[in-house]
């Protein structure tokens, strides 16, 4: 590592200037006059949410990998129509955009002001995306509030934050054996079976 060298977030004309080089890489492109923060970049949610099938399993076991297909549900909303959030209701979706970063550029998933404050969190504690990361994130949408939120295709809903890497990582994500979201195209359920820790069970 560079001495005195610094981890550092990036501004709206670093962000810009790191998309240009192709360090970040967002596509479709981003629309920079709307989803251009000072110091972030807006995503927008995407058609397709997983909702849990509650009835199928008394329980869920983290050692034992469950069909995706069989523990949630694929809701496909047509543009136009909305998704409706009930409370206390953890449901996963994706954004609309791809994110590509270079091997010393980390992001944080940042959940947005006007959507907290009617209760709708983006992400439980999947904020970090490595260097290296590419694919669709994934959202996990979380209703808090006491009422019925009702979300919308196409909507900015969360924000992403860049940081520079003091130096390239040694390992970046898609190229962890262990990594298990690498190349992701929608939103995916949990594979936390797959977790190192129950390797030999």
């Amino acid at each position: 590592m560079e001495v005195g060298k610094k981890i550092m977030f990036l501004s709206d004309r670093d962000i810009i200037k790191y998309m240009e080089t192709g360090k970040i890489k967002i596509s479709p492109e981003p629309d920079l006059q709307t989803q251009l923060g000072s110091c972030s970049i807006d995503f927008r949610l995407s058609n397709t949410f997983r909702v849990f099938e509650h009835s199928k399993y008394p329980y869920i076991d983290l050692r034992t990998e469950i069909d995706a297909n069989d523990l949630m549900r694929r809701v496909d909303v047509p543009d136009g129509d909305a998704f409706t959030i009930q409370p206390g209701e953890l449901v996963l979706a994706a954004t609309q955009e791809e994110l590509v970063l270079a091997d010393d550029v980390m992001a944080r998933l940042e959940g947005r002001s006007s959507l907290a404050r009617l209760g709708i969190i983006v992400h439980s504690t999947a904020g970090l995306f490595d260097p290296g990361w590419i694919g669709i994130p994934t959202l996990e949408l979380g209703n808090l509030g006491r009422m019925p939120v009702r979300l919308y295709p196409g909507m900015r809903i969360c924000a992403f934050t860049f940081a520079q890497l003091s130096s390239p990582a040694r390992v970046p994500y898609q190229l962890k054996p262990a990594n298990k979201y690498a190349g992701q195209d929608g939103p995916e359920t949990s594979r936390f079976a797959k977790d190192v820790e129950f390797s030999d069970e």
